[in-house]
This record gives structure tokens, C-alpha cells and sequence, in this order.
């Protein structure tokens, strides 16, 4: 068994797509027309066949409450792996990224968490190699 997908559920698909790919980053791997939503996926420009992060609406009645939730108390939705904290803060600074926690080093990594604009937190985190 391995992780195929995982989902971040987001306001705006459109909005979320173009924030993922064009300021974080990722490749879209599928777009398609579902009716009102689509299934969309990004990956990883490093890993293309990797694990595909779907941008899920978040049209659920508790998907809101619970997203807004997490925000309200700091939560990261989901973290993404980067070789250099600092690096991609100041590259995604540098294009109007709002983060919420700077690079911050709480031992064997280092985190900075940013507002996706989709109504989520991600966490970015470097692990620090072993001494």
C-alpha cells in the first residue's frame, strides 16, 4: 500500500490552482471538469509521479468551520518537505506569500507556515541532517 493522494480542501479552485502552481510552484497533473467542481491535482515538480495533492472544494458543511478552526489556533492543514527553510520563505516572501511563522527552528527541523489564500495554513519544514 502507498499514498497515492491527499487533499487540502480549498475556497476557490481556480484561485488555489493558480497559487500552487504559479507561486509555490507545482505541476498540475489533472484537471477535470466534474460539473460544478474538477478534479484537480498538483505535484511535486521534483517528484511528477509522486503523491498528487488533490485541491478538494471544501463545499462540506463542516469543511469551513473546521478549516477556520485550524487557522484560528495557528494549525498548519499540511506540511510540504523543502532542503532550505530560509530560502523558499524569502523566494515566496519575495512574491507576496503571507506567512504566519517565520523560519522557526524547533530542533531536528526547522518550520515557517504560510496562508495559502484558500483558506488554509501549510507548513513548509526542512529536517535537519543528523550530527
Amino acid at each position: 500500500m502507498r499514498i497515492n493522494a491527499t487533499s487540502v480542501m480549498v475556497d476557490d479552485q481556480q484561485k488555489a490552482l493558480r497559487f500552487y502552481t504559479e507561486t509555490l510552484g507545482f505541476q498540475l497533473k489533472h484537471n477535470i471538469p466534474l460539473g460544478e467542481h474538477s478534479w484537480i491535482t498538483v505535484v511535486s515538480e521534483e517528484a511528477p509521479e509522486g503523491t498528487e495533492l488533490v485541491l478538494e472544494p471544501d463545499g462540506h458543511p463542516a469543511a469551513r468551520p473546521f478549516k477556520k478552526a485550524l487557522v484560528e489556533d495557528g494549525i498548519p492543514f499540511t506540511g510540504f518537505a523543502v532542503d532550505d527553510v530560509e530560502a523558499e520563505y524569502e523566494r515566496l516572501l519575495a512574491s507576496g506569500v503571507r506567512f504566519v511563522q517565520p523560519p522557526t527552528d524547533l530542533g531536528p527541523v526547522i518550520t515557517a507556515v504560510l496562508d495559502d489564500t484558500c483558506g488554509n495554513l501549510i507548513q513548509i519544514m526542512e529536517e535537519k541532517g543528523q550530527p
